[in-house]
């Protein structure tokens, strides 16, 4: 019976030793975590693709905007004309810059109506031409380019940013703000053997703040713009 307690009080004594060990162990893993954490990034976004810079591939890419129709639906269009550069440093992404040029006569909205039947007197042959040419919209005959050009870049997770940029529309600059996610990046392309990397960006604004009267549709317009972007090729513009 002795030798029965003896083997119990061993084993539980055991146990106790094993369990503070583990528990110090723990202590130290979670000292070395804080510690990390203090060091580490916040929001870092681990790139692979090397600094440059990197001119967006159309034939991959989307820019796109939605706005309440009379509060009805959200009325969307696209356009087809517009180039992109980053000038990219993974080292220190704040220091990399973005660059959009948009031709607003290039807006698509795939209307199937009869325009010209149901606007008597307009001097547009489709809506298409109407929204970008009439001054009540796009007024592309007047401001014949839509600018964004970044003015600051601040880590918003891991893979995200916050790009805020100087935006131009209708002779009208005005600060505005895009969420940018990494979509994806390889740094050697399956396909072309380059680096690629592609983004999402997502932001509103106002176009009231740009001197377009609201009307019935509404203020507020959604942007949207995915694209992939490839290293520029030695001698185009903007390449180093």
């Amino acid at each position: 019976m002795a030798a029965r307690m003896f083997i119990i009080v061993g084993v539980s004594a055991l146990l106790a030793a094993c369990g503070q060990q583990q528990a110090g162990e723990a202590d130290k893993a979670a000292r070395d975590t804080a510690a990390v954490a203090e060091v580490a990034p916040v929001g870092q976004v681990d790139l692979e693709v090397p600094a440059g810079v990197y001119k967006l591939d159309r034939n991959h890419a989307l820019l796109q905007w939605s706005v309440s129709h009379i509060g009805l639906s959200n009325y969307t269009a696209r356009f087809t004309r517009y180039d992109a550069t980053v000038t990219l440093d993974p080292q220190n992404l704040e220091a990399s810059k973005i660059e959009l040029t948009i031709d607003p006569a290039s807006v698509r909205t795939d209307y199937s109506g009869d325009y010209v039947g149901t606007h008597k007197g307009t001097p547009f042959k489709s809506w298409d031409e109407a929204l970008g040419y009439s001054d009540m919209f796009l007024n592309a005959g007047k401001f014949p380019a839509i600018t964004f050009t970044s003015t600051k870049i601040e880590r918003a997770g891991p893979n995200l940013a916050k790009v805020t940029g100087d935006l131009t529309f209708l002779g009208v600059t005005k600060p505005v703000t895009m969420d940018v996610s990494v979509v994806g990046q390889s740094a050697n392309h399956p396909l072309l053997g380059i680096p690629a990397i592609g983004f999402r960006a997502e932001g509103r604004l106002k176009r009231s703040d740009f001197g377009m009267e609201k009307g019935p549709i509404g203020d507020e317009v959604t942007v949207v713009f995915d694209g992939e972007f490839h290293p520029a090729p030695a001698g185009s513009a903007g390449a180093q």
